[in-house]
Formats: C-alpha cells, sequence, structure tokens
C-alpha cells in the first residue's frame, strides 16, 4: 500500500485548510483588502503548501529512496540530512 493511501486522511484535511486559505485570498482581493493584508494571506497559504510539500517528500524519502534502511544506520541518518536540508529551504 502506497504512504500517499496510508496518509490520505491526513493529507485531505491539508489541502482543505489550503483550499480554505486560498479562498480567502480570493475574498481578500474580491472585498479590496489592504495589499499587506493580501500579501499575508498568500505568504500562509504558500508556506501550507510548502508545509504538505516537505511531508509528501519526507515520505516518500523514507518509503523509496531510503527502503529499508534501518533506524541508525548511515543510510537512515542520510535520508535524515536530506529530509533537513528539504525542510530548510520550504521554510
Amino acid at each position: 500500500m502506497s504512504h500517499i493511501v496510508q496518509n490520505k486522511t491526513k493529507l485531505a484535511q491539508r489541502v482543505g485548510r489550503i483550499r480554505g486559505q486560498v479562498d480567502a485570498v480570493a475574498r481578500a482581493l474580491e472585498d479590496g483588502a489592504e495589499c499587506g493584508e493580501v500579501l499575508r494571506l498568500i505568504a500562509s497559504a504558500r508556506g501550507a503548501m510548502n508545509g504538505l510539500m516537505a511531508e509528501v517528500l519526507e515520505d516518500h524519502i523514507r518509503h523509496h529512496a531510503f527502503r529499508g534502511a534501518r533506524s541508525g544506520s548511515v543510510d537512515a541518518q542520510a535520508a535524515n540530512e536530506v529530509i533537513d536540508v528539504i525542510r530548510s529551504y520550504l521554510k
């Protein structure tokens, strides 16, 4: 079973929150909100999308790229380093 399918509910909930944030951006634009508020809403939605990307990438790295890496092994350490770099990049 795919790790995406295993986490489907959790990921779908995150997507629902992102959808709400994007809808808030659309409403702010329609309502003529101040540019600072629109920028804040956009940054919030982007942060949520980056968080989703980081979570899916982490699962991909652990389940596909470093499949079977034992905890504490060199491969597991390498996977953790790659994940840390990705998470810092997506912040």
